[in-house]
């Protein structure tokens, strides 16, 4: 047991939230401990009832008609495999800004999937963290899809997309993307995520507010190098030049004498 827990703590800590609350909530559905109609995004019911953690539950309750069939099974080791790269290379020691980031793309796939009264946004929030980390994987590389094809990474999206025409579930999809790809662009400039650091237009409205920053335990006041100090650039000549001409440190011995002179 203790191997498991320690095993379960090396998960980086939002990834780790992200797949607890999918299991949580889907297995509760499944075995009965509570309603589906409880956990399912009702506006009306989180205005006037206030029930707020339909919000969340919406985004985690996964499983076609609530039987763990192997369409949750790739559900949930897609999310965590896909989310789990994200934070541990291009968020790797700022949970806090993942964690902040992937709270507004919530929020702008529960406001794109009003229109079409979604009841559930597991899909989208799939679909969102999927286009965000093949976007920002290196130019050339491949995935797989269940181990059976293999396909360039800036594909699998449109994979997933195929797929979901045949759940009927297709525009929740295409919600996900359209988040997705607003959060590459606007937060990491439309780049690789080369070094790790969000190169967009957005990013600083994107970082993590203090409070979050504390309470992950990362330092709230550190400077961060962006995409503009990151890096200086020298010609060549120009390195040469400013290190023949260097003035040199210590003591100088003065150009000495020949031994018998």
């Amino acid at each position: 047991m203790a191997d498991i827990v320690a095993e379960i703590k090396k998960i980086p800590p939002v990834t780790r939230f992200v797949v607890v609350s999918s299991l949580g909530v889907t297995l509760s559905a499944i075995l009965g401990l509570v309603s589906p109609y409880n956990l399912v995004f009702i506006s009306s019911d989180i205005i006037k009832r206030w029930q707020f953690w339909r919000a969340h539950t919406s985004m985690f309750l996964g499983g076609d008609e609530l039987a763990m069939k192997l369409e949750y099974i790739f559900e949930v080791v897609m999310l965590y495999r896909n989310s789990n790269s994200l934070e541990s290379v291009h968020y790797k020691r700022r949970s806090s800004d993942y964690a902040w980031q992937l709270f507004l793309a919530c929020t702008g796939i529960i406001a794109l999937n009003r229109p079409i009264g979604s009841f559930l946004h597991n899909r989208a929030l799939m679909q969102t963290i999927t286009y965000t980390m093949c976007a920002l994987s290196p130019p050339g590389a491949q995935t797989s899809i269940m181990s059976l094809v293999t396909i360039p990474i800036k594909y699998f999206p449109y994979a997933l997309l195929f797929m979901d025409l045949f759940s009927g579930r297709a525009a929740e999809s295409v919600s996900g993307m359209i988040v997705g790809h607003l959060w590459w662009w606007l937060v990491w400039g439309g780049g690789t995520g080369a070094g790790s650091v969000e190169q967009g237009r957005y990013a600083r409205f994107a970082r993590a507010p203090g409070w979050l920053r504390n309470w992950f335990g990362e330092h709230g006041g550190e400077e961060r190098v962006t995409h503009r100090t990151a890096y200086q650039a020298f010609a060549p000549r120009q390195r040469a030049e400013e290190t023949a001409g260097a003035r040199t440190t210590g003591y100088s011995w003065g150009a000495g004498q020949r031994l018998g002179s």
